[in-house]
């Protein structure tokens, strides 16, 4: 029983101490909508223009873009370089200080 209790306690502080960390990203309450491309899409060509909708929460200015887990300094709205294949577009939004909130939207493309 006394097994029990203290395994449960340490459980329970052990809990605790992960949201101390930060490891979750804040959902401000901005919402994130992958416009075009849509899921599945065929692209011809090496590059593909990423058009989206960010409804504002409290904190997110930007969005961050990723290409199959890589980040994309300086996206301007179009995604270059890409090879034949499946890759996985993510965008999540950010706020000025450029910490990822909670809102993020994927889609998954084929390049010809």
């Amino acid at each position: 029983m006394i097994r029990v209790v203290v395994v449960s306690l340490l459980t329970g502080l052990l809990s605790l101490g992960v949201g101390l960390v930060g490891w979750a990203a804040d959902n401000d309450g901005s919402k994130l909508a992958i416009v075009s491309p849509t899921q599945g899409a065929v692209i011809k060509g090496d590059s593909v223009e990423v058009r989206y909708k960010l409804s504002n929460g409290v904190q997110a200015t930007h969005i961050h873009c990723y290409v199959d887990g890589e980040y994309q300094k300086g996206f301007k709205g179009v995604v270059k370089g890409l090879t034949r294949g499946s890759h996985e577009i993510k965008l999540v939004a950010a706020s000025h200080d450029h910490d990822a909130l909670g809102a993020e939207a994927v889609v998954t493309i084929e390049v010809e």
